[in-house]
């Protein structure tokens, strides 16, 4: 995992959207978001799956996006270099994706983020935070 710092973002107002899912360019972070291509948001909201040691010393966040709409920008918007989380803190990265084909079309989209330390866990659990707030998501434990 590597962060980045980056100026703080100020959240208030977000770009218009229609209901239709589409890739949209950010010129500045207002929430918590999640990218494919550095600079282009993912609006599929996926599914996350958190493991952690009995230690508290490591963990892993799996991503599953289920058809995002990356697929659908066809090269024209760059490559997929890795998942972004981007936030007001700053940007969390990993290169553990991997693409989901059914009779040679891309399905989905899984893609890892381990967490080393507990400082690396709680940065993540903030990036949570803002994002379920941003997207109306809950957390249910197993």
């Amino acid at each position: 995992m590597q962060a980045v710092r980056q100026a703080p973002c100020t959240r208030g107002a977000r770009p218009f959207q229609s209901a239709a899912p589409r890739l949209i360019r950010s010129v500045a972070c207002d929430a918590a978001t999640l990218q494919f291509i550095r600079g282009v948001n993912e609006p599929t909201v996926p599914e996350v799956r958190l493991t952690r040691s009995r230690t508290g010393a490591n963990g892993t966040a799996t991503f599953i996006f289920e058809n995002p709409s990356v697929f659908q920008a066809s090269g024209e918007m760059g490559d997929i270099t890795g998942l972004f989380l981007v936030d007001d803190e700053g940007t969390l990265s990993t290169t553990d994706v991997k693409a989901k084909f059914i009779n040679g079309k891309p399905q989905a989209i899984e893609a890892k983020l381990n967490m080393r330390s507990q400082f690396e866990w709680d940065r993540f659990l903030r990036f949570m935070d803002r994002y379920a707030e941003d997207n109306g998501l809950g957390f249910e434990k197993n």
